[in-house]
């Protein structure tokens, strides 16, 4: 605390002021003084303590120091007048800051004023109106002249130019500003002199002087004795329509032979109608006419303007200016559709009238005379009518399903230049009539139905369209009445009658029904209705429902069907023949025979389709004598019946040679089954073999060609279709029959079917669409030629027809009558009847509803009468105003149009509108003023203004009369086109002593019956002489305002008083000379002197404000006052927070108390206003200390430290003592800079780094990383491994670290047999000054790998040495033989071993522990077994991959070595000495293993039999046009690229011998896509066949 306050009483000080005076305007960098000598501060040191100029507040500041010299220069122009104005005194605040330590020195720069500006008058020119009767002595205010200087160098004197009517007095004011006054020294004589020009100076008193002059300009105002006169009485002007607006139309001139006011001559229009008003403007002083809105012909064709002209004292005179309109084309025509039947008939005649048309155009003469037209193609045309009216006729046949509707366009065109045009679109309908009978698409339908189909069904579909609407061209379908077959059609079919859908009504058997046909009858819902029909032809198509019928042999019963066959018999001998029928037709009816069963199954075969059976072979002797065949009969259909029979036949040649016919039917016993054991016993090995090799040879083939298996029946899948043929109803089948070719494909036995090309060529294709023949297109062309024929003529026939109709039409039906008037007054009541207008023209009153009779107007204009359709009355429709609708013209009339139709008449007829006295005499004014001199002569005349009357004729304005009054008379005035007007006469001078003012009364009477009339008052005003001038209540206004009053705050009201009457009292207020800125501050009222606020005004700019304000009276006398306003300060300005030094970044070890910063607090208010409170925010260890007069500094309070916050958003807030207090903000950054005083910190205690051997050098094996929250430098960490030995070598043998990243490699390749873990130290290190570190340490654990192969040791591997054991004849199973030792170097899973015997004599005799290596008897020992007996080992370990070793053990099965003839033959392959007696038992159990192998297939089979096989060996009979979905065709071969295997079973509960398709064991079959999927089905089946090979192999 002592240290804070000496800091603060003597390091921040603050010292007295010091003041330098010195004249405006001195140049910049001119020396003011030399402050650091006059302070006595040491100049060395101004720049190092930041020595510089502050101002107070934001003011600019207008000097600067030099930090070389310690002199104060000038920094900015110094204008005194600007800166203080008329203050005596112009004093500038400025201070003098340093700092370290900080210090403040106020001074204070004292402005002189110099003579260095003029004296100045507010205007260029005083002007003064001045009457020649002005009495000698008048006095007459000057304007006070201006010097922005003060003290001697102000105005001193004021300086006249010699005249010989006026002097000059020089008076001074209270606060000693002079001003003058103009006195009448001669009266003025306007005759001799109108104007007195003189020339007023006003001086200094500066060194040298200067002066300001102002021009005196003094008009000498005359009598007004004359009223102005126009150059013409009547004007008359022409103007195009449309004019653009500020067209110049004309100017009126009129002249007064006054002076001055009096001869001043202003313009004005006289009464105009609001509508007329709108359109012109009339220049005041120049009397210039403009249009100001857009004059339309069409509305008015000419307009009269009445003008008056009048002077400064009320004497006035009129004239009229007639404005001819001349019309433009700037209306387009207009298309006005009067009537319209749509839709039109399609069977109207042409010449037909459909619609009347309207044409108008507003314009006058050519501008609206209009064509008008249709577009065309299109069967309708315009026929003129009735002036402007068209008839819309029809010029040709219509056809609605040709076209339904037009789109017309008429276009109208008038005679203008440039022409304008107008369109109008019309939206025709045709109606339709019933003209077309129903079309069906096709000539004849064909359906093709499946035989046993459900009732109910549809089978086909019939569809007619008919090109008429709604009714007409609704189709109803039924069957007309026929017989199929004797019965009624309907007992076969139905139809829809809405859909055209035929149903079957029954199921069709296609072996009772093949086809027939009906007829279809499509009938439309027209009046009367039309029809047509169609046949439909059935076709009943075959579906396999009808098995095979065996004709032979009878296949019933238990008959003994028996053929002899001849024991000579040879291969291909005609045994017998199966006959077979199929009531199906088609491929249903393609019969193939197979044989299901045989005693002998290759003796015998039976042909395919012909059903031959013949021998396959040459009967032998050995073949049984009886022979059983069943045959099975199939179809092709889908899905196929079969049937089947049994064949009995005998070898023989002679029936006595059989001992009983009746057991033919059962199979012979095996009586010589002796003697077929003897022959098996021989010949089975070599057959055997024989089977053997075969099946050898049928899996190389299957690998060079796989087998592919077909799913499914060969007939065409329902789900596919051929290529342009349709499927019918989903059956799945072709609408024809397809006849097909079998053939053998070459290179191959077996039987392929092909489908060909259809004999019919008629096939319905796929789209079902029917083309036309040219024999029908040639009926056609046959039947178009007659109708074009009989067509020409009738066309011929109505063009005569319609050209005579036409010429009737324009002659008789459209024709226009004479115009009718009718004249009724106006404002009649809604509904009053104005004529019979059906009466007066002769018209049927019954008609004139259905003749659509209608009041049609001209243009747009207002529709003012309706017709009564029940009386023909017109009655009035709206109200009518004569003087609204045709003004003042003489004759208003109406033109209306009378439209009837059917046919097309037009009556025009006029309304005369009659005008009733329903208007009063208006004058433009409620009252009429003049201001008359009091010196004005007898006789003088003033005109008055002229009452308006919107009646015409004797309903206007017809005489004037005057109130009775001694000073004035009235004189009535007939202007040449008729109107009256008046003029007051002065009949006796007035006296304004007597009476100021006169108030008479003007009536205006017309002369209608009873008569109108109207009033205005005449209000004169008598004028004085002008000898006072107005004198104010004070002479001096004080009054206080606070700073920042609202806009318009009156701030006083200044008042002065004229003792004259009239305008030479009317007082008007004004300021004096006030600088611009005072000007936009403050408003003074002319004529209430109230003074109000229109800016804001600022007590820091100006504390006191002084307004002159002068007085002048409506001749130009004057005089002044001053308005003193002491602006009030309020607190409206919050302190400004300046920051004057700041030290950032700050060290984090600063010590508290340490300065970083030097803040100012500024408020320009005063007093309490002004005085600021500082503080800063909490928690921050900062805080702001009060030094010299609102400085403050910014110091610390605590230690800081960057890694925990690096920077600090400080916020400095200032408030003032006001009411209420305002207060501001500054928000202030501070970083702390870095020190470094962190080590670098690892993010773990240590490190653990496992590395495999044979690792590559180089690897990277681990890293390490450590932080440092130090900044730039002082946190870059850099990674180096600490000097140690690891196993006697230098670590950075074994390691090298990236002294960046921290990543550690490998610098060799590790091991692990040799070294298994060693540990390393890393050291971190940061960059500053001085570096700070820190360690750790890292263990390295290394792997192992399999690199080591077992090493046996017993026996040993190496060479041929004998490692022999004997193994005693008496050996049970499971005795220990042997045992092989063996070692692995590497570890873990690696040194796992495992033994295993891959070779031995006798595989079968010993076996070997896996992990335990000892070597056992499988099985006791026999006498069979080889004495030598060689066992191969391998030893392997576990590794991944694993590494192995062998070992050769030889084993003598012996109890004596004596029994061995030689061992050094061990080491080799014993002879085959017991050659023989292996094959004699190889002879024995080859028969028994074959049996063997014989029942396994046959249990295999028997066991397939539930999932049926064919084999099918070579192509499916696949159409060459055709593949099955999902298979592809190779190279248009038409067949699949692998051969299909099928088998032959017999299905379960049934002697009957089926051949099906079955599902196929490869579902992976070769698809579209070229692909082949391996399926369960065929793994299994080859894995079943491996396992027969395998066993197979092993017999071998």
């Amino acid at each position: 605390m002592f240290g804070l306050l000496f800091f603060v009483l003597m390091a921040h000080t603050a010292y007295g002021d010091v003041s330098y005076s010195f004249p405006e305007e001195m140049k910049r960098g001119s020396v003011i003084g030399n402050i650091a000598k006059d302070l006595g501060l040491d100049v060395n040191r101004l720049s190092s303590r930041k020595a510089r100029i502050d101002t107070e507040g934001n003011r600019k500041r207008y000097c600067d120091i030099n930090l070389n010299t310690g002199e104060l220069t000038v920094a900015e122009r110094i204008d005194r007048e600007s800166l203080c104005g008329k203050k005596a005194s112009c004093v500038i605040n400025h201070e003098f800051v340093l700092e370290s330590p900080l210090e403040l020195h106020r001074f204070i720069l004292n402005i002189e004023d110099i003579n260095d500006n003029s004296p100045q008058f507010t205007e260029s020119a005083i002007e003064f109106e001045i009457r020649e009767s002005a009495d000698k002595g008048s006095r007459y205010l000057l304007d006070e002249a201006h010097d922005a200087d003060i003290g001697i160098n102000s105005v001193q004197n004021y300086v006249l130019q010699d005249n010989e009517h006026f002097l000059l007095s020089v008076l001074t004011r209270a606060n000693g500003r002079k001003y003058g006054e103009l006195v009448l020294n001669k009266e003025l004589d306007r005759e001799q002199q109108k104007e007195v020009t003189l020339i007023l100076t006003a001086v200094d008193g500066g060194t040298p002087p200067r002066s300001g002059t102002v021009a005196i300009h003094v008009t000498v105002l005359d009598a007004n004795d004359n009223a102005p006169v126009f150059s013409q009485a009547v004007y008359k002007v022409s103007l195009p329509e449309n004019s653009p607006l500020d067209t110049v139309v004309l100017t009126v001139s009129a002249t007064d032979a006054d002076e001055g006011q009096n001869g001043e001559v202003t313009y004005a229009f006289s009464h105009l109608s609001e509508m007329t008003r709108q359109l012109f403007f009339l220049d005041a002083i120049s009397g210039e006419i403009k249009l100001k809105g857009l004059m339309d012909y069409e509305e008015e064709s000419s307009i009269e303007l009445p003008i008056q002209a009048k002077d400064g004292q009320g004497l006035a005179s009129h004239c009229t200016v007639i404005i001819d309109i001349i019309d433009v084309n700037d209306n387009a025509p207009i298309i006005v559709i009067n009537s319209l039947n749509s839709p039109v008939p399609e069977n109207a005649f042409p010449g037909t009238e459909v619609g009347i048309i309207n044409v108008q155009d507003r314009d006058s003469e050519n501008n609206g005379q209009v064509r008008c037209s249709i577009q065309q193609n299109v069967p309708f045309k315009l026929v003129p009518s009735i002036k402007n009216y068209y008839s819309l006729v029809t010029t040709g046949e219509l056809d609605r399903e040709l076209l339904s509707d037009y789109n017309l366009t008429i276009t109208a065109t008038d005679e203008g230049s440039p022409s304008l045009s107008s369109t109008k679109n019309l939206h025709l309908t045709v109606a339709d009539v019933n003209d077309n009978p129903p079309v069906f698409q096709e000539h004849n339908y064909r359906a093709h139905v499946q035989e046993n189909n459900k009732p109910g069904s549809s089978i086909c579909s019939v569809s007619a369209t008919d090109p008429d609407w709604r009714q007409n061209g609704t189709v109803v379908y039924s069957l007309l009445s026929s017989d199929v077959n004797g019965a009624p059609v309907s007992s076969f079919l139905s139809i829809n009658g809405d859909t055209g859908v035929i149903h079957a009504v029954r199921s069709f058997d296609y072996e009772q029904l093949k086809s027939f046909k009906v007829l279809v009858l499509a009938r439309d819902n027209g009046s009367p209705p039309l029809s047509s029909n169609v046949s439909v032809s059935v076709f009943i198509s075959d579906e396999n429902d009808n098995s095979p019928q065996i004709l032979y042999p009878s296949p019933e019963g238990n008959s003994f069907m028996t053929e002899m066959v001849p024991k000579a018999a040879q291969a291909g001998s005609l045994v017998s023949k199966v006959i077979a029928v199929d009531a199906d037709s088609g491929q249903n009816a393609w019969l193939s025979y197979h044989i299901i069963k045989a005693t002998d199954p290759g003796l015998f075969t039976i042909g395919v389709h012909s059903g031959e059976i013949r021998t396959q072979r040459d009967i032998s002797e050995s073949d049984s004598m009886k022979q059983n065949l069943i045959v099975s009969v199939r179809d092709n259909g889908q899905p196929s019946l079969s049937a089947t029979c049994a064949l009995y036949l005998l070898i023989s040649d002679n029936l006595a040679e059989v001992p009983e016919l009746k057991d033919m039917s059962h199979d012979e016993s095996s009586s010589k089954l002796t003697f077929y054991l003897i022959i098996a016993l021989v010949s089975v090995s070599t057959f055997f073999l024989t089977f053997v090799i075969i099946i050898l040879a049928v899996r190389f083939c299957r690998r060079r060609k796989p087998r592919l298996l077909f799913d499914g029946a060969v007939a065409i899948p329902s789900a596919y279709l051929p290529p342009n043929y349709a499927e019918v109803e989903g059956a799945g089948t072709l609408r024809s029959t397809y006849n097909y070719d079998a053939y053998l494909t070459t290179g191959s036995r077996t039987s392929d079917f092909k489908f060909v090309r259809s004999y019919n060529e008629g096939t319905l294709t796929a789209d079902l669409t029917l083309k036309k023949t040219q024999s029908a297109v040639d009926d056609l062309e046959g039947l178009d030629a007659e109708m074009n024929d009989s067509f020409q003529a009738f066309q011929t026939f109505l063009f005569a027809v319609e050209m005579f109709g036409l010429l009737f039409f324009v002659l008789m039906a459209h024709t226009a009558y004479g115009d009718v008037s009718y004249s009724f007054p106006e404002e009649m009541k809604r509904g009053s009847v104005i004529g019979n207008i059906a009466k007066d023209l002769g018209l049927d009153v019954n008609r004139l509803s259905s003749r659509k009779a209608r009041i049609d107007t001209e243009g747009n204009r207002k529709r003012y009468c309706d017709i009564n359709l029940n009386t023909g009355e017109l009655t009035v429709a709206e109200r009518i105003d004569r003087e609204e609708i045709c003004g003042k013209k003489a004759s208003c009339v109406i033109k209306q149009e009378l439209v009837l139709e059917n046919p097309l008449e037009l009556h025009r007829f006029i309304l005369n509108i009659e005008d009733i006295n329903d208007n009063s005499p208006q004058f433009k004014e409620s009252v009429i003023k003049f201001e008359i001199q009091e010196s004005a002569d007898k006789g003088s005349r003033y005109l008055l203004e002229e009452a308006y009357d919107a009646d015409i004729g004797l309903n206007e304005v017809q005489s004037y009369s005057l109130q009775n009054d001694e000073n004035f008379i009235l004189s009535v005035v007939t202007r040449a086109n008729g109107r009256k007007y008046g003029e007051l006469v002065l009949n006796k001078e007035l006296d304004r002593e007597q009476q100021k003012e006169v108030t008479l009364i003007l009536t205006a009477v017309d002369g209608g019956t009873p008569p109108r009339s109207g009033t205005v008052a005449i209000h004169v005003t008598v004028l004085d002489a002008n000898d006072n001038a107005p004198v104010f209540s004070q002479a001096v206004y004080k009054v206080s305002l606070p700073e920042n009053s609202p806009v318009d705050t009156v701030v006083v009201t200044v008042s002065a008083t004229d003792a004259d009457e009239g305008q030479n009292g009317e007082v008007t207020y004004a300021f004096g000379h006030l600088p611009q800125k005072f000007l936009q501050l403050f408003f003074i009222d002319a004529v209430s002197g109230v003074i109000e606020l229109k800016g804001e005004i600022d007590y820091e700019e100006e504390s006191t404000i002084e307004l002159p304000i002068q007085a002048k009276d409506g001749q130009g006398l004057a005089s002044y006052s001053t308005v003193l306003i002491d602006i009030v300060d309020i607190n409206d300005n919050a302190p400004i927070i300046i920051l004057k030094s700041l030290n950032s970044p700050v060290p984090e070890n600063a010590f508290p108390g340490t300065e970083v910063g030097i803040i100012n607090v500024q408020d320009r208010d005063s007093e309490n206003n002004g005085q600021v409170r500082c503080s800063i925010q909490q928690n921050v260890p900062f805080k702001l200390v009060p030094s010299i007069k609102n400085y403050y500094s910014l110091v610390t309070t605590g230690e800081l430290d960057r890694e925990l916050l690096s920077d600090y958003n400080l916020t400095i807030t200032a408030t003032d003592e006001g009411s209420p207090p305002l207060s501001s903000t500054k928000n202030l950054h501070l970083t702390v800079a870095d020190v470094n005083d962190n080590p670098p910190v690892f993010q773990e205690h240590n490190y653990r780094a496992h590395v495999q051997e044979n690792n590559k050098p180089g690897s990277s094996i681990c890293s390490v990383s450590a932080t440092d929250p130090d900044w730039r430098q002082n946190g870059t960490v850099v990674y180096s491994l600490l000097s140690s030995d690891v196993n006697g070598a230098p670590v950075s043998s074994f390691l090298s670290i990236n002294g960046d990243t921290g990543v550690i490699h490998a610098v060799r390749s590790f091991d692990y047999e040799q070294l298994k873990s060693f540990k390393v130290l890393v050291l971190a290190r940061d960059n500053g000054s001085p570096p700070l570190s820190s360690n750790v340490s890292v263990s390295v654990f290394i792997s192992d790998e399999n690199d080591n192969s077992p090493q046996i040791l017993y026996p040993s591997p190496e060479g041929n040495s004998f490692m022999t054991e004997l193994v005693p004849k008496a050996a049970q199973a499971g005795s220990l033989v042997s045992k092989v030792i063996a070692v692995d170097a590497d570890s873990g899973q690696n040194a796992w071993l495992s033994y295993h015997i891959i070779k031995a004599t006798d595989p079968g005799l010993f076996t070997i522990g896996v992990h335990s290596g000892e070597i056992r008897t499988q099985r006791d020992i026999s006498e069979s077994d080889s004495m030598k007996q060689n066992l191969i080992v391998s030893v392997r370990d576990n590794g991944q991959p694993s590494l192995s070793a062998t070992c050769a053990l030889y084993l003598l099965i012996s109890d004596n070595l004596a029994e061995v003839p030689e061992l050094k033959d061990m080491s080799h392959d014993e002879s085959s000495s017991k050659l023989t007696f292996y094959l004699i038992i190889a002879l024995v159990s080859v028969s028994t293993f074959f049996l063997t192998f014989i029942i396994i297939i046959l249990a295999v089979r028997f066991c397939r039999r539930r999932k049926p096989r064919l084999l099918f060996d070579g192509a499916v009979a696949i159409p060459s046009a055709y593949l099955p979905p999902n298979y592809a065709e190779v190279e248009g071969a038409g067949t699949l690229r692998s051969t299909y295997n099928y088998d032959a079973y017999l299905t379960t509960g049934s002697r009957t011998s089926d051949f099906k398709f079955v599902r196929s064991y490869n579902e992976g079959t070769l698809t579209a896509d070229l692909t082949l999927k391996k399926t369960q089905s065929a793994v299994d089946d080859l894995e079943g066949l491996d396992a027969e090979m395998s066993d197979s192999f092993q017999i071998v």
